[in-house]
């Protein structure tokens, strides 16, 4: 079975079934390549940046290019799980400066969502965004200052670990 059959026929939730996928693929040589382009269907975005989340996590590392063409698809990331995913990706790469907006919408929209882990994770994101363009520090700061106040014990608490590494 192919790569995008797979995703596609994978149930959504068993972790196990998508490392599975993982196991099988990984040394295909055009593997990060491939899902890429099949983060752009959505009925596959989620298992796509699943997997392309643990590429990342054991020690890939994804070329600048891939990694423009991640954050090219970020208007059509609509699952939240997907917008999920792509935020966990952010600490492992730059964010080119060409596409900083785009990131910095794609964060504000996220801090929208009701699923926690994805405000969580946006916060995150705006961290990295901050460390590299310091522009962005004193608004980020701000955000950090009302979600210790507002949001809930999760995000505060992804929110204090992302302090302990200083601004």
């Amino acid at each position: 079975m192919s790569l995008i059959d797979e995703i596609q026929c994978w149930d959504g939730k068993s972790a196990h079934d998508i490392a599975l996928i993982y196991e099988e693929h990984i040394t295909s040589h055009d593997f990060i390549d491939e899902l890429i382009e099949y983060c752009r269907v959505p009925e596959s975005q989620k298992g796509s940046t699943w997997l392309i989340k643990r590429f990342c996590e054991n020690n890939g590392k994804l070329t600048n290019n891939q990694t423009l063409r991640i954050l090219s698809l970020l208007p059509e990331y609509k699952h939240w799980e997907t917008k999920l995913h792509v935020l966990q990706i952010m600490t492992y790469f730059s964010i080119p400066a060409s596409t900083k907006v785009e990131v910095e919408y794609f964060l504000r929209s996220c801090l929208e969502q009701n699923q926690k882990f994805v405000r969580a994770w946006s916060y995150n994101g705006f961290y990295m965004l901050a460390r590299q363009y310091p522009e962005y520090q004193e608004e980020v700061k701000q955000f950090f200052e009302m979600a210790l106040h507002d949001e809930s014990a999760s995000v505060k608490a992804r929110i204090r670990n992302i302090l302990k590494n200083g601004f």
